[in-house]
């Protein structure tokens, strides 16, 4: 999956939290990561009582690594993909279409 990942404990006494993107700089020194967007930090847990939070976090080798291999909406969140635009009713009544085809002439229906 040409990554590292790992589990990562923030201790931020007096501090409400710290900032993923204030995170993303510190591993990148760290790992000596030249590009931020390649980290990914996600499923942070603020320990009860404050001062302590645990996260997961994957550093890609490269962007092409990450794009193939991190969900569409991970991607979207570090600014890597674009989020699907239309009302809700517009996503609702494409997939409605879609159910009255199957197969191959969903392309042409889609249009």
């Amino acid at each position: 999956l040409s990554r590292k990942q790992f589990v990562i404990d923030v201790l931020h006494p007096g501090r409400a939290n710290v900032g993923k993107s204030e995170l993303k700089e510190k591993l990148a020194k760290m790992y000596n990561c030249k590009d931020e967007q390649c980290i990914f930090l996600f499923q942070f847990k603020t320990q009860f009582g404050g001062g302590k939070s645990t996260g997961f976090g994957l550093i890609y080798d490269s962007l092409d690594a990450a794009k193939k291999f991190e969900p569409k909406y991970r991607l979207v969140r570090n600014g890597l993909d674009k989020a699907k635009t239309g009302s809700r009713k517009q996503l609702k009544e494409r997939k409605n279409r879609m159910r009255s085809v199957r197969g191959a002439k969903k392309n042409k229906k889609s249009d």
